[in-house]
């Protein structure tokens, strides 16, 4: 397994970081077992949740998944670097989500009990709340460094103008501030490109991608099944039909899964720390251990910017 440094910190993570949304929607008890302890084995050390994942079995199952997972060997904890997120709604109170200092205390307690550790590697903002000063939720997240109960903060779903704020306001604080980033990122959806990672490289953030497959548009299987055979999946696929099988004939010349390209090139990208994998089976999982040595060429990033172009340059593009 490939390791690398998570943003300016000086922490290291595999570059395949293990999603874990599906366990417990998805994916029984028993087959995220398997996949977690598959990954460990296969020295993935960067695991990645939810308080709010669950799906259909409710809030907060997903995390009660991994920690029963983490109690049958304590030995596990100390090897992983575990990250979790605050913000989403966990029932219908009207102070039960979002960045408050109060939600934000009692939620990462809350996800701790679930989790059965006593402290959470990287505590990540799962959306900006535009309703909550900065300074507040600095103060929250001050708390919990001193009790001990998070090591590192990081932001999800943030415009590229809010991570710079939010470490602007850090920094005066006199404080680390955020070390990454999780972003909607793919080889589709390229817009990260505009402002989230010229942010990031600027002020020292890991980007970690989500949906790094487009909900399975990139993984070019005949199987799809759940969302990806959703009626707005299979309009897009029409849609981009040509673009796919270009695609698809690239990868084939490879030798390689469209898959596993889409997620190495995702790792080829300047300020890409590591790429989130969100298995619902074993298979899947082992399927994508390669990927971190997986060496694309200059060449072969160049067609594949033919085929999905960039949006870039910017932000210098508009600037004089």
């Amino acid at each position: 397994m490939q390791y690398r440094q998570l943003g300016r910190s000086g922490l290291k993570v595999s570059a395949l970081c293990l999603g874990t949304m599906n366990f417990g929607s998805r994916t029984s008890l028993e087959e995220s077992f398997k996949i977690l302890s598959q990954a460990a084995d296969a020295g993935i050390n960067f695991i990645d949740t939810a308080n709010q994942y669950g799906g259909n079995a409710g809030v907060g199952t997903t995390e009660t998944i991994l920690g029963q997972w983490l109690a049958q060997d304590t030995t596990r904890r100390h090897n992983l670097v575990l990250a979790t997120k605050v913000h989403e709604p966990m029932s219908q109170d009207v102070n039960d989500r979002g960045l408050s200092a109060r939600h934000i205390q009692m939620a990462c307690d809350a996800s701790l009990k679930r989790l059965q550790v006593e402290h959470i590697d990287l505590y990540q903002m799962h959306h900006i709340d535009r309703s909550t000063p900065i300074d507040e939720i600095w103060q929250a997240m001050d708390r919990l460094y001193q009790q001990g109960k998070i090591t590192y903060v990081g932001s999800s779903n943030f415009p590229g103008w809010a991570i710079a704020q939010t470490n602007e306001r850090a920094m005066a604080r006199r404080h680390l501030g955020l070390v990454a980033e999780q972003s909607l990122y793919n080889l589709i959806e390229r817009r990260a490109e505009l402002e989230v990672l010229p942010a990031c490289r600027e002020y020292g953030l890991g980007l970690i991608p989500w949906s790094p497959l487009a909900g399975g548009l990139l993984a070019a299987s005949s199987d799809a099944s759940g969302r990806r055979n959703s009626a707005a999946m299979q309009e897009e696929r029409r849609s981009r039909a040509k673009q796919l099988e270009a695609y698809q004939v690239l990868c084939a010349d490879l030798g390689e899964a469209p898959s596993n390209v889409a997620l190495a090139w995702l790792l080829h990208q300047a300020g890409v720390t590591a790429t989130i994998i969100g298995p619902a089976n074993v298979a899947q999982m082992m399927s994508a251990l390669e990927v971190p040595s997986l060496k694309l060429s200059e060449n072969t990033l160049s067609k594949i910017d033919q085929i999905f172009p960039p949006c870039g340059p910017a932000p210098e593009a508009y600037a004089w």
